[in-house]
């Protein structure tokens, strides 16, 4: 669509900058009895057709970038937590389900394990997969204290992995 409305855009204006030209030239002359309506249409339309060739080509630049960029996939994650994930798989379904999140944190990248339920401690994971700390949960409900302010810092949610399994 916007090659068709690229070409007969450019034919349309070629034709108004001629008629423009003439218009231009018969006004030197002093013969522009009713030649102002169709200046003001070759402009109108110039105008028109600048917006059309505006919109259709950002829309089609920003369809072509959404549809290039790659959804999140079991290769774009660590290799040990594609291994971790593997493990809550085998496992039985908790309830809340497991879920692990990726966040900006100190100024890295981590990962947040959920925790199973009230007093089992959730796990935050550095990049390379060593335990962080563990930011909530416990008997405190505070975790363990080495990162107390996770919650309130963390940056950039990304949902990684949830299981949707039934818990018995």
């Amino acid at each position: 669509m916007l090659r068709y409305t690229f070409k007969y855009g450019i034919g349309i204006l070629t034709a108004c900058t001629l008629s423009s030209l003439k218009i231009f030239k018969l006004r030197h002359m002093n013969l522009t009895p009713r030649i102002a309506p169709l200046q003001s249409f070759c402009y109108a339309l110039a105008l028109g057709l600048s917006i059309a060739l505006i919109a259709c080509s950002s829309g089609a630049s920003a369809s072509a970038t959404s549809a290039s960029l790659p959804a999140s996939t079991e290769a774009d994650n660590p290799a040990w937590l594609n291994e971790l994930i593997q493990e809550l798989k085998a496992a039985e379904p908790t309830n809340p389900p497991a879920k692990i999140y990726s966040y900006t944190y100190d100024y890295q990248t981590v990962y947040y394990l959920t925790g199973h339920c009230c007093d089992f401690p959730s796990k935050l994971y550095d990049a390379r997969g060593n335990l962080y700390c563990e930011p909530d949960g416990g008997i405190t409900g505070k975790g363990d204290g080495r990162c107390s302010d996770f919650l309130e810092r963390r940056e950039n949610e990304k949902l990684i992995w949830e299981d949707k399994r039934e818990s018995n």
